[in-house]
């Protein structure tokens, strides 16, 4: 028997695994980003029948441009959303349902997802890959700005803005060690802690040593021109200019489909999964996750806790491990 006419028995096999006239795919992915499509992909490339179910919403929509990230370095997350989804779908195996998935379960061997629009799909695997959400503080002008000049990352942003007067959104352990880290890209740094600082003395002493002003006075607003911050607006009626403030807010996930489906999750409300990035679910993996080596995983593309814990040496789960591969 040729190798190719063992490939196409296989794959048309797969096109008829239904039930009651219901199509069963292998493999369910929610959340058509980055971690969706790249896991699609792998999948495609190994003959599984994959749905993508996407409702078009991607945590970085407001960021004008991509940066740090190799042959894409200043293209728009879009644009490099849109050719990920062209190549992916070149796949025949591989298909998208635009929809936002709403309901999740599983029952007799298989997991059933209902999105918004009332539609029901099954597959005998599934993907989360639907990210995260951030939680803005509710401060005039910083939903606008975000992903333009209120940023998160330096490695992403920094270069952008450098030895531009930059403010840092912290307090206490975490707006230090920001402040640490910022002061590669700029010397004029201040930190707005946003209310009385809980700094220790020996922080408060660095930061005045290496000429980082700190503002306690609580922010108001951020005065901005289509999203480009130009003034950050205190408490006591003063403002001062900025090209942008970092900041790190937080956030949660897209949906409670884990919690659906009866996923063990962490305090931070992340899925608890191994070094497989299999959760406590059989058949249920997260994706692109961040596994910290605790039982912790990030469902998402959030590069956010690779900056919270670099030193640490976070191990970053490339796509779908074999044995998730092997077991379909």
């Amino acid at each position: 028997m040729s190798k190719e006419f063992r490939i196409s028995a296989g794959k048309d096999l797969r096109n008829t695994l239904t039930m009651n006239q219901e199509k069963i795919y292998d493999v369910i992915i929610t959340g058509g980003s980055y971690a969706g499509l790249s896991a699609a992909m792998a999948l495609g490339r190994s003959l599984r029948q994959v749905l993508i179910i996407d409702a078009g919403k991607p945590c970085n929509r407001q960021t004008p441009h991509s940066h740090n990230f190799l042959t894409q370095d200043g293209s728009s997350p879009a644009e490099i959303a849109r050719i990920a989804r062209e190549q992916v779908l070149n796949y025949d195996t591989v298909q998208l349902q635009q929809g936002y998935a709403t309901r999740a379960e599983k029952k007799d061997g298989l997991f059933r997802v209902r999105t918004e629009a009332g539609d029901t799909f099954a597959a005998r695997k599934l993907i989360l890959a639907t990210g995260v959400n951030d939680v803005l503080p509710d401060i005039p002008g910083f939903a606008a700005c975000w992903g333009i000049s209120v940023l998160h990352c330096p490695y992403c942003h920094g270069y952008e803005v450098r030895q531009e007067s930059l403010a840092i959104l912290g307090n206490g352990d975490a707006g230090y060690e920001y402040s640490r880290l910022l002061s590669n890209w700029s010397t004029r740094l201040s930190l707005l802690t946003n209310g009385p600082a809980t700094l220790t003395a020996e922080q408060r002493n660095a930061l005045h040593k290496h000429g980082v002003q700190i503002i306690e006075h609580p922010v108001t607003a951020l005065e901005h021109e289509e999203g480009y911050l130009k003034h950050i607006v205190f408490s006591n009626g003063s403002k001062a200019p900025f090209s942008a403030l970092f900041a790190r807010p937080v956030s949660k996930q897209h949906n409670n489909l884990a919690e659906q489906l009866g996923c063990a999750l962490n305090e931070q409300g992340l899925i608890t999964a191994d070094a497989l990035q299999r959760s406590t679910v059989p058949g249920l993996c997260g994706y692109c996750g961040r596994y910290n080596g605790r039982g912790s995983l990030q469902q998402g593309t959030d590069r956010r806790h690779l900056l919270k814990e670099h030193k640490k040496g976070p191990d970053i789960i490339p796509g779908p491990s074999p044995s998730f591969n092997n077991k379909l």
